[in-house]
């Protein structure tokens, strides 16, 4: 059966500004307004807002919630204070990723999980089937929308546009308040690699507060820009970088998945830490302007050493980037590798990501 297409909440906002459409895991998305390479620099230089009302939140309340959590996620739970987020994953047994998330502490009966709009129906049955009889789950991704506004001068202007200061507000923080008829929650998150935040509001909300921040003088940005930007800031992209074939051993990310205390794929992390993984998540640039894309191969000496996961032409360093997995013998940094794109050649170095860091 044919995906049906679901349009967020402001669909007909980005058809008045004449977006280009596309469909992205199940939802009708703007790729870019004025075009990525311009969206991509506003970015890096002053302050963009993206539609991500299409990624699913899910609310947790009770007594059992975090135990039930601390089994399902690879965060460490423990440590999380009330008003804190933290990044981490979902695992099979095996130790593939399910997804990556963030979990939001509310206080110990109340938390949030915010996981990627294309694994949503998955990550609900998988934790649903999971979840002590003591715990309350709602799925709220329909109930509430997000926008996330990113740039140097996004707490800047976030703070005059919402009526209060969060220009201190720490990174993985979170705070909630009420602004005229609005409940917002606002993080110091964002998938750019820049300062930012990302706002939370009911779904009939949310136009009204896009409104305001483009009246306050920010540019609306598509997944075009959130692409190259999260590249240069070496940030992974689940179906790309992650995914159930893959543990965080391979991509690098173990440090997420370090906790001491049981939880789903665990055993299997570190039955993977000890043997050593056969592949490796590297990131590369290329010498030229020409992208290499996912599935391209990597050759080494004119050998199959590996397969781009994702490619992009990089608008601040002014070259092709990207990440590939690498068998791991071939993969320490500064090797010389070719991409193959099946009409060209590219030649290609292994450097450390992130390639891009911002001011902070």
């Amino acid at each position: 059966m044919p995906t049906m297409i679901q349009y967020t909440p402001l669909h007909g906002r980005h058809q008045a500004l004449e977006a280009r459409l596309i469909e992205f895991g199940g939802w009708m998305m703007p790729v870019q307004y004025e075009g990525i390479q311009a969206e991509h620099v506003a970015t890096r230089k002053a302050v963009t807002v993206f539609d991500t009302c299409h990624m699913g939140r899910f609310r947790f309340e009770g007594s059992g919630a975090i135990e039930s959590l601390s089994h399902l996620l690879s965060q460490d739970l423990r440590t999380l204070r009330d008003g804190v987020c933290r990044y981490g994953f979902l695992l099979n047994d095996d130790g593939g990723v399910l997804d990556d998330t963030i979990v939001y502490r509310f206080d110990a009966e109340h938390w949030m999980l915010v996981v990627n709009a294309g694994t949503r129906a998955k990550d609900r049955a998988w934790i649903t089937a999971r979840l002590a009889g003591s715990v309350t789950f709602e799925d709220a991704s329909d109930r509430l929308g997000k926008v996330d506004v990113q740039g140097p001068r996004s707490l800047e202007v976030v703070s005059t546009v919402l009526g209060r200061d969060l220009t201190m507000l720490p990174y993985f923080r979170f705070v909630e308040f009420t602004r005229g008829k609005d409940r917002l929650l606002v993080s110091r998150t964002g998938y750019t690699g820049e300062k930012g935040v990302e706002i939370y509001a009911t779904a009939d909300r949310i136009g009204p507060l896009w409104d305001d921040l483009l009246a306050a003088g920010v540019k609306p940005a598509g997944l075009g820009a959130r692409d190259t930007l999260r590249l240069e800031a070496g940030l992974p992209l689940y179906g790309h970088e992650l995914g159930e074939d893959v543990t965080p051993v391979e991509a690098g990310m173990e440090r997420y998945a370090a906790k001491s205390e049981p939880f789903v794929g665990r055993e299997a992390v570190l039955r993977r830490l000890a043997a050593g993984p056969a592949k490796r998540l590297c990131g590369f640039k290329t010498t030229g302007r020409q992208a290499a894309r996912a599935g391209h191969r990597v050759l080494v000496a004119g050998q199959e050493a590996g397969v781009v996961t994702s490619g992009s032409f990089s608008p601040t360093l002014q070259c092709a980037i990207g990440f590939a997995y690498v068998a791991t013998p071939h993969a320490p940094l500064g090797t010389r590798v070719t991409i193959d794109t099946g009409r060209a050649a590219l030649d290609a170095e292994l450097v450390q990501m992130p390639l891009y860091s911002a001011v902070k």
